[in-house]
C-alpha cells in the first residue's frame, strides 16, 4: 500500500432512537482501519444538525446538519426499531437520506437503516439484506426490492446492505478490505476480537419458525400435527389423510399460503426441535433421532445448508455465553 493512503470521507446519518451499535459497530472499524494505516475520515450528521438520543439512552454528539456534509466516499444509513413500523418517521428522514446519497460515491444501511434506502429509492432493482425479523415487512413493503433475508450482508453495484445490527461491523470490515486491503481488514478484526468473515448466515440467530395462520380449516389442522409431533408420521401422504385431504390439494395449499411445500415445511420444523436440543446439551445423534430427522447424516446435512454452519460449530456458539 502506497506510504499515503488515499482520503475516504465517510458520513453517518443519526437521528433520534438510533440503534447505538449500528452507529458504533462501523464508526469502530473505520476508526481501528484508520489506526493501521487505512484514509478514513469519520463524522456523524443528524438532519437538524443536533445532537440525537439513541434507543438506548446514550446521547450522541454530531458534526454537523446533513447540509454540512461534502462530498462523501460513504454514507452509512443506522436503523431503529420503528423504521419498519412508523410511515412518519420514514418520510421526516428522507430529505436527509437524499441529499447526503446525492453527494456520496456509495451508500450503505444497516441493519433496519435499508428501510430508509428503500423509502428513497436507493433499493429498487436490487438486491438487499436487513435483519431478519424485518426482511418479509421490507419486501412486502418495498416490492422493487430484491430482498435476501438470510445475508450478512449484501452488495449490489455501489449500494451495500447489512443485517441486524452486529452486520454492521461484517459489512464495514469487507469495506475496508475492498479499499485497503486484506492484512489491514485482519488487523482490525484481531483488535476488534471479531469474525473477519462470520461463518453461516442469518438463519442461525432467527426465532423458530412459524407461518400464518391459515384461513382454511384443514391446512391450520395439517400445520398443527406437524408442530406438536415432529416424530411422527409426517410424510405427505400420512398429513393428507389426517386433514382430509387429497395430497395433490394439500401441496397446492401450503405452496399457495407459505410458498414452500408440505415436505419442506416438516423439515424446518424437525430442524428447529434439533436446534433446541442442540442448544440444551444434547449430542447430534440425540438430536437427530429426538427431533424426527433420524440420523446424524440427515442433520448435518439440513443443518449446513439451512444455517451455513455444522451442528456441532453452531452447539459451540450458541450453547451457552459462558466461557
Amino acid at each position: 500500500m502506497d506510504a499515503t493512503p488515499p482520503r475516504r470521507a465517510v458520513g453517518v446519518l443519526v437521528f433520534d432512537g438510533v440503534q447505538l451499535l449500528d452507529v458504533s459497530g462501523p464508526v469502530e472499524v473505520f476508526t481501528a482501519a484508520a489506526r493501521f494505516g487505512a484514509g478514513y475520515d469519520v463524522k456523524l450528521y443528524s438532519p437538524d444538525g443536533g445532537s440525537v438520543l439513541s434507543s438506548s439512552g446514550v446521547r450522541l454528539a454530531v458534526d454537523g446538519v446533513v447540509t454540512d456534509a461534502a462530498s462523501l466516499d460513504l454514507l452509512v444509513v443506522a436503523g431503529s426499531d420503528a423504521l419498519p413500523r412508523d410511515v412518519a418517521v420514514r418520510e421526516s428522514l428522507r430529505p436527509s437520506v437524499r441529499l447526503l446519497a446525492e453527494r456520496s460515491d456509495r451508500v450503505a444501511s444497516v441493519c433496519t437503516g435499508a428501510f430508509l434506502l428503500a423509502d428513497a429509492g436507493y433499493l429498487d432493482n436490487r438486491r438487499a439484506t436487513t435483519h431478519w425479523r424485518h426482511a418479509t415487512t421490507l419486501r412486502d413493503r418495498y416490492p422493487l426490492v430484491d430482498v435476501q433475508p438470510d445475508a450478512i450482508f449484501v452488495r449490489s453495484d455501489s449500494t451495500f446492505t447489512s443485517a441486524g445490527v452486529t452486520a454492521g461491523i461484517d459489512l464495514a470490515l469487507a469495506l475496508v478490505e475492498n479499499d485497503y486491503g486484506q492484512e489491514i481488514a485482519r488487523d482490525v478484526a484481531r483488535e476488534l476480537v471479531v469474525f473477519l468473515q462470520r461463518p453461516g448466515g442469518q438463519s442461525q440467530f432467527s426465532v423458530p419458525t412459524s407461518v400464518p395462520p391459515s384461513a382454511v380449516p384443514a391446512i391450520r389442522k395439517a400445520v398443527n400435527r406437524i408442530n406438536s409431533n415432529p416424530t411422527g408420521d409426517l410424510s405427505v401422504a400420512a398429513i393428507a389423510r389426517y386433514a382430509g385431504m387429497s395430497t395433490r390439494h394439500l401441496n397446492r395449499r401450503f405452496q399457495s399460503e407459505f410458498g414452500i411445500s408440505p415436505a419442506r415445511y416438516v423439515d424446518l420444523v424437525r430442524l428447529e426441535a434439533a436446534r433446541n436440543l442442540l442448544e440444551a446439551g444434547r449430542t447430534v445423534t440425540e438430536s437427530a433421532m429426538s427431533s424426527g430427522l433420524g440420523s446424524d447424516e440427515t442433520l448435518r446435512r439440513l443443518f449446513s445448508a439451512n444455517y451455513g454452519v455444522t451442528p456441532a460449530a453452531y452447539q459451540r456458539r450458541f450453547r451457552t455465553a459462558a466461557a
